[in-house]
């Protein structure tokens, strides 16, 4: 590819890259940069216009932009259609509220009556928050939300509380099981956040959808060995993609299938037996959810959790580093690193993406950034 050059659009809000000798592969192969205000603001609207309260409108576009702050396009703006196609088929109700339907000692039951996964989850995580204070830990069931987005971001909301925090969430099949060949259980994702920064935010995919989405948009094959078609062939086109592969064989399975144990067969809501007996037509986009927060601080001092903390992580990185490592990372590391760059610079968005968002902010009569 050649080298790229940048080229203003609209002014200070946004820019256009593109191969400096052929600009008119724009469509192929360049982004859209806008800064972080601008884009979330923009995001915010299009939830507004769309029927969405304030708050789940400035929930969800905290959420999406976070994920692009951090790299992980797969779970940010390019999921706006689909949330707002959700609302066309029932799976998403812009109206609802999640309800508390139980308290019993640590645990509490939310009712997400098809809120938006983002509004749904950032409530459970702040009532888990709060309970965690007082009860020492939370656990903090979501029943019926929409797709939760970055899960990650959760997890770092309570873990900036001085609380350790477990997020995961379950859905209909969309991911082989181990020795299957068609979509058997979900790519269910699970987040870690320790207070002082480490964060895991992983699927139990070798390769999520999310991420064949944005492989999608921006045209990239898959890795080999990650992705079946829909004969349960091995692929490498995003557009051929039939069932993402578990990580690590049965592990990745069985990892996901606890997910929906510890979520949706408690909420007796099963999502897998549901949808593999009597398909909706929408697997993956119905979804339950579990948020964990322990105030660490119970049993012991939080200096004492920090310095122990350090001290890990600088035995870890002290270590010898294999062939081809400039550095050890710890979970989260690189993400931070990329959400500084990605406020100063700017964060960049697929032309795809950002052509699809341009037709849909027509349609709603919204103002576009830069235009």
């Amino acid at each position: 590819m050649n080298e790229l050059s940048w080229a203003e659009a609209g002014g200070g809000d946004i820019k256009r890259r593109f191969p400096a000798a052929d600009p008119k592969n724009f469509h192929m192969t360049d982004q859209i940069v806008l800064q972080l205000e601008p884009l979330k603001s923009f995001v915010r609207d299009i939830f507004l216009r769309s029927g969405f309260t304030q708050d789940h409108a400035k929930a969800t576009a905290d959420v999406l932009v976070w994920a692009e702050l951090r790299g992980h396009a797969s779970h940010g703006v390019l999921r706006i259609p689909s949330y707002l196609s959700y609302v066309e088929v029932g799976i998403i109700d812009p109206a609802a509220a999640p309800e508390i339907e139980l308290e019993k000692g640590a645990v509490v039951r939310l009712n997400a009556h098809h809120t938006i996964g983002p509004a749904a989850l950032m409530r459970a995580a702040d009532i888990a928050a709060e309970r965690a204070r007082d009860t020492a830990v939370a656990w903090v069931l979501i029943k019926d939300h929409s797709h939760a987005g970055a899960v990650g971001y959760f997890a770092q909301r309570i873990a900036r509380q001085d609380m350790i925090a477990m997020v995961m969430t379950a859905s209909g099949p969309l991911m082989t099981y181990h020795g299957t060949r068609v979509p058997t259980l979900s790519t269910n994702p699970i987040s870690i956040g320790i207070p002082g920064g480490l964060l895991l935010d992983m699927a139990t995919a070798a390769f999520p959808m999310g991420k064949i989405a944005a492989a999608r948009a921006t045209g990239q094959p898959l890795p080999p060995g990650v992705v079946l078609d829909r004969d349960g062939k091995p692929t490498t086109d995003p557009h051929k993609a039939g069932a993402p592969l578990p990580m690590s064989g049965a592990k990745g399975s069985g990892l996901s299938l606890m997910i929906e144990c510890l979520t949706s067969l408690v909420l007796h809501n099963p999502l897998l037996a549901t949808e593999l007996t009597h398909p909706s037509g929408h697997p993956g986009f119905r979804q339950n959810g579990l948020v964990v927060a322990m105030d660490p601080a119970v049993v012991g001092p939080s200096t004492d959790y920090a310095a122990d903390l350090a001290a890990t992580v600088d035995a870890i990185k002290a270590q010898p580093r294999a062939d081809g490592f400039d550095e050890v990372l710890m979970p989260g590391e690189r993400g931070d690193r990329l959400y500084q760059q990605r406020l100063h610079d700017g964060i960049p968005v697929s032309a795809k993406t950002w052509d699809q968002l341009r037709t849909l902010a027509g349609k709603l009569n919204i103002g576009i950034p830069g235009d």
